[in-house]
């Protein structure tokens, strides 16, 4: 019992407590920077935030297609925002099981299938983030020694992760679970590694972390400021990078504080830094969390019901249908 209440609630004190420290350490100076702010740059921000979402669909209508499985773009947008969602409430990206069900329960396809479609999402979207961070903190000055370290271990990771499924070929074994295994590796060669496919979901990829980019400075235009583009991509680059390790529902903290220390590095206040973060996550986590609720009545309650289901059995409790 202690271990399933410990693995909500640690993260999100955690969560609570980063944001809480950040926002108590400008809190003198906060009035005087939310007098600036300019709020119809929000609404723009907002549909620049919801283009993203329905670019992440098309990404994953085209993994999917890969993998045999056929569904709409709209259907591909609302499977991502429903487990998205799940992911803002619980830790460890719980939300992934979700979809994975969803896919099971309506489309009929295969665990292997959903967890093969998750892993080519994830894989691109770490890979293609961490290339855009190291092209731009070449023009940054002043960067700590870890944001290279961060930086180069997902493009080290995800370059060996290709070069194994370029040489893996056909391989077979009669081990039950490395049989497994080697069925979803070649569900993720099939899905990522014909030169089409690779070519799309790379760009599709770099357009996804771009519109993040573009939410980013809609934000910092709200309040009258002005950083360095370079500077805002490196942001967006670390702040995912450290969000990707799941210590937080959602990221929660751990994604602000790296966007305030970036922004840091321009020599822009912390006032004005810590804003621009607690914003920008802000904006798209609301966007998700609205969107996960029309998206579950798109598909119907059931879903709530998978959402519980993925937690049980992330939490070790028998997670078979009643």
């Amino acid at each position: 019992m202690w271990r399933r209440i410990s693995a909500l609630v640690v993260p999100t004190i955690l969560a609570i407590g980063i944001i809480g420290y950040m926002l108590y350490q400008v809190r003198e100076s906060l009035p005087d920077a939310l007098k600036l702010v300019r709020p119809e740059f929000l609404v723009i921000a907002i549909l620049v935030c919801i283009l993203s979402w329905f670019l992440r669909g098309v990404r994953y209508q085209v993994i999917l297609q890969g993998l045999s499985l056929s569904i709409t773009t709209v259907y591909a947008t609302a499977c991502i925002l429903v487990s998205q969602t799940a992911n803002l409430i619980v830790p460890a990206r719980l939300g992934d099981l979700v979809r994975i069900f969803i896919l099971k329960d309506e489309k009929k396809a295969t665990y292997s299938q959903g967890l093969s479609s998750l892993v080519v999402e994830r894989v691109f979207d770490v890979v293609m983030v961490a290339i855009l961070g190291l092209i731009s903190v070449r023009f940054v000055f002043n960067v700590p020694g870890w944001f290279y370290t961060l930086i180069t271990v997902p493009l080290v990771g995800g370059g060996i992760f290709f070069l194994l499924l370029y040489l893996m070929g056909m391989l077979q074994s009669d081990n039950r679970y490395i049989a497994m295994i080697l069925t979803m590796l070649h569900e993720v060669r099939q899905a990522s590694l014909s030169a089409r496919s690779l070519g799309f979901l790379s760009l599709s990829s770099i357009g996804i972390w771009l519109l993040d980019v573009a939410v980013c400075l809609v934000v910092i235009e709200m309040f009258q400021l002005s950083v360095p583009l370079a500077v805002v991509i490196l942001a967006i680059a670390i702040g995912n990078l450290v969000k990707a390790v799941p210590l937080t529902p959602g990221g929660i903290g751990t994604y602000e504080a790296a966007l305030a220390i970036t922004f840091s590095l321009t020599g822009l206040s912390m006032v004005s830094a810590t804003l621009i973060a607690i914003i920008d996550h802000l904006v798209k986590n609301a966007v998700t969390l609205i969107g996960g609720i029309i998206s579950i009545y798109f598909f119907g309650s059931w879903v709530v019901t998978l959402m519980r289901r993925a937690l049980k059995v992330k939490m070790g409790e028998d997670g078979s249908r009643g």
